[in-house]
């Protein structure tokens, strides 16, 4: 318990506390110091001064809220371990408030549930909210306007423990604010999961999804069934090996690389997170990606098996629950039954993604129930057995949530939906007047890469940068107001097929969990990108100290091209993800030191030339260097049209990007490629007037791996109306399909002599990927970057 202050009682709680004391507020012109947070609050004032803690600060609580007291006695604890000082906890109001810190409860109208007040003067730190909860997340700011060297969690001497003054009002925009982790792919610790709640809890979140259960690992003990953990928790080791290539399990071979929480584990961690005021979202997998079951309880299954837990990602995986089958919800419902006693959150996730139905359209049981219930097709089967689910859940108080998948065959009537293929399915079941959270794979999925792949850990592709998970807003222009009103927040999700260790899903996840979090903090017009770019400098400070694993991405220089056809040169813009880089380079080829010329402006190219660059930090650098290519052409900057539209995942700026200069990486999502899946590259560039042409060519990309292929011929030909083409020449691939090499290639034709206003270049894709390639018969993706006229 705490102490007991012996003091008169005030009559004002702390924040109005500081109107009782006159504070000043800051003359105009006044310097103030620097405030990085990160969410963003919903109004800060700067004002004069600092507040310094002393050996004498004591924390006092006017309150006897003992959620309020516990937040309390824990700040005190945190900042007693980085700062030496032992900081008390007492109860009451202070004669006088002066070097302490005021926390108090209140009961003001204008105030939300998990909002808080601030007040920092030179005199004393005051903070005052409705509940604990809200308390928590004014301690997380006032965390972070502490020198960062509080997040060390021990003893660092010779610092300054001074908050800066201001005045913060500040609460939530969205209810669900929240991070997923997968611990099935690779199982992580009891230990790391709690790290990790950790740092939704520095970020404002209160949502943590716990995805225990999939096809490559159950994680979770079920007394009733235990060989759920003693087979479906283990597979064979294969990490030595790419998570697609994976051997499936050998007869004799034992399975020894996984892990489970117990029963016990799940409420530890369950009341760490709710002391952080984190509510815990359990994900139970169904009617698919539910192949570790099956291998200890193949009776499930529409095959009765036998199974063993894939290895990998071994696709395609056709065996799933059978809805046909009685016992199958009779086994769903006390799996169920004993998750839900471990966790008291509103939410229940089933999954529900990603079904393959080929059993159940072979199944006499799942033909019968179809037959028995009216159901038209298999769509309208898995429909049944997520209302079913829904109901028995609804019957133990809880609400089922669902990726959107679950919309297909109808939605269960009280189901909510994780909006991840895109946001479409979020729009529909706002529309449908279900609750929704918003989680693209656009914007919101941590196992994409974050920079150029060539610098990166191994990822499952894409391209997420900080800027675009930034970019996202929860809430879709099109709802109206009253179907906004179903978006319940946004969540992050970090899948971990390619994210074997601790250190690895720090990377994933930091810094892009900041921009998350203020996607689901901040208000929409208090959210700007040049000033979080500003924050985000404090906040990396705040990871260092605190041994978070973070990625440099952000620092890693990107190249933009404004082309010039009448000077015929390139300006070249230079920029990070960071605020005020110190940027180095070179246009000679070789890597920039801190002695190379430094960016202070855009630079001009004036003839075709490789140009890297890398940000430094103390005369360091921070991160890798990157690398532009950049062609001058008699084409540079000219208008070119497209006989079809390019896709939207490759679109590169659109037809511009075929004429500006900038020469596309090795890495596809670099913004630089313009991509067509499974149909041909046809366009049309005027040059203005009639040139003398020798020489053209076109760039395209091939990377099998991820479909995408060179085409199999560039036709080029020329005219002086725009209407009338002659053939010009044509380049033919001579490259196997199957080549494992990422490279980009130009497709050139020499022509002697010719004069021409318009060029046509048609590339053709080679249509689906072919025989011996993992997707073959699948679409092939054509991409090209530059069409060079000389």
């Amino acid at each position: 318990m705490i102490k007991t202050a012996l003091c008169l009682i005030a009559v004002c709680l702390p924040l109005s506390l500081a109107g009782c004391l006159n504070v000043e507020t800051a003359p105009a012109g006044a310097s103030r110091p620097d405030v990085s947070l990160v969410p963003r609050p919903l109004q800060l004032e700067r004002q004069p001064g600092s507040f310094e803690v002393r050996p004498e600060t004591r924390i006092y609580l006017a309150s006897d809220d003992p959620e309020m007291e516990r937040v309390a006695l824990d700040f005190g604890e945190k900042l007693g371990l980085a700062s030496g000082i032992k900081i008390p906890v007492i109860a009451g109001i202070p004669e006088d408030p002066h070097g302490n810190f005021l926390f108090s409860r209140t009961n003001a109208d204008d105030l939300a549930e998990e909002g808080y007040r601030l007040s920092v003067t030179d005199r004393f730190a005051s903070c005052e909210a409705k509940t604990g909860r809200g308390l928590f997340y004014g301690i997380q700011t006032i965390l972070q306007l502490l020198p960062p060297q509080i997040h060390t969690g021990k003893l660092v001497p010779d610092v300054r423990w001074t908050i800066p003054a201001v005045r913060i009002v500040d609460a939530p925009r969205y209810r669900w604010r929240g991070m997923m982790l997968d611990v099935s792919r690779h199982f992580f610790t009891k230990e790391f999961v709690k790290r990790y709640i950790d740092h939704l809890a520095m970020h404002k979140m209160n949502t943590f999804h716990w995805h225990l259960t999939d096809d490559q690992g159950w994680r979770i003990e079920i007394k009733r069934y235990p060989r759920l953990t003693e087979i479906g928790a283990w597979r064979v080791d294969r990490e030595d090996k790419h998570w697609k290539e994976r051997d499936p399990q050998a007869d004799g071979e034992k399975a020894t690389y996984g892990g489970f929480f117990t029963q016990g584990d799940i409420r530890e961690v369950v009341a760490y997170a709710a002391d952080r005021f984190i509510t815990i979202v359990p994900e139970i997998e169904m009617p698919g990606h539910c192949t570790s079951v099956l291998a200890a309880y193949p009776e499930y299954s529409c095959t009765g098996g036998p199974f063993r837990v894939p290895p990998g990602g071994l696709w395609p995986i056709m065996d799933v629950y059978c809805p046909g089958n009685e016992g199958t919800f009779e086994f769903l419902e006390n799996v169920l039954n004993e998750v839900i006693g471990l966790f008291p959150g509103e939410y229940f996730h089933i999954g529900g993604d990603e079904v393959d139905k080929t059993r159940w359209r072979a199944c006499p049981k799942c033909r019968a129930r179809m037959r028995a219930e009216g159901l038209a097709g298999e769509e309208e089967l898995q429909s049944y057995f997520v209302k079913r689910i829904e109901k028995f859940l609804n019957s133990k108080n809880k609400k089922l949530i669902g990726w959107d998948e679950i919309l297909e065959g109808g939605l269960a009537p009280n189901a909510a939906v994780m909006s991840w293929r895109g946001i479409e399915g979020g729009v529909a079941a706002a529309r449908q007047n279900h609750d929704v959270v918003m989680s693209p794979t656009s914007n919101c999925y941590m196992d994409y890469y974050q920079g150029n792949p060539g610098h990166e850990p191994l990822a499952i592709g894409g391209y997420l940068p900080l800027s675009r998970v930034y970019a996202f807003d929860p809430t879709p222009g099109e709802l109206n107001p009253g179907e906004a009103g179903h978006i319940l927040g946004v969540q992050g999700n970090l899948w971990t097929e390619y994210v074997p260790t601790n250190e690895h899903a720090e990377y994933m996840t930091f810094p892009r969990i900041a921009a998350v979090a203020e996607a689901g903090w901040t208000a929409r017009e208090n959210r700007d990108w040049a000033d979080f770019k500003n924050r985000m400098t404090g906040q990396m400070e705040n990871y260092e100290w605190a041994g978070i694993n973070y990625a440099k991405s952000a620092y890693e220089v990107r190249a933009f091209a404004e082309p010039d056809p009448a000077g015929k040169t390139i300006t070249v813009r230079l920029d990070t993800e960071t605020s005020r880089p110190e940027i180095h380079y070179t246009r000679d080829g070789r890597n920039p030191s801190a002695s190379s010329p430094r960016y202070v402006k855009p630079l001009r190219v004036k003839k075709s030339s490789l140009i890297r660059a890398a940000a430094f930090s103390g005369g360091k650098p921070v991160g890798h260097a990157a690398e532009a290519k950049f062609v001058v052409h008699k084409a540079l900057a000219r208008p070119a049209a497209l006989e079809r539209p390019c896709s939207e995942r490759y679109g590169g700026g659109g037809a511009p990007v075929l004429t500006d200069g900038l020469r596309g990486s090795a890495f596809q999502s670099d913004g630089r490629w313009l991509g067509y899946e499974g149909d041909d590259l046809a366009a049309i560039l005027d040059l203005g007037k009639p040139r003398k042409i020798r020489k053209l060519a076109a760039g395209f990309l091939h990377n099998a791996g991820s479909r995408i292929f060179l085409p199999a011929s560039v036709e080029f030909a020329v005219s002086e109306n725009g209407r009338d083409f002659r053939a010009a020449g044509t380049a033919v691939n001579d490259r196997p399909p199957l080549s494992a090499e990422k490279a980009a290639r130009d497709f050139a034709a020499e022509i002697p002599g010719l004069r021409a206003r318009y060029v046509r270049v048609h590339a053709k894709n080679i249509g689906v990927c072919p025989e011996g390639h993992p997707s073959a018969g699948e679409k092939a993706w054509l991409l090209a970057d530059e069409i060079i006229v000389e």
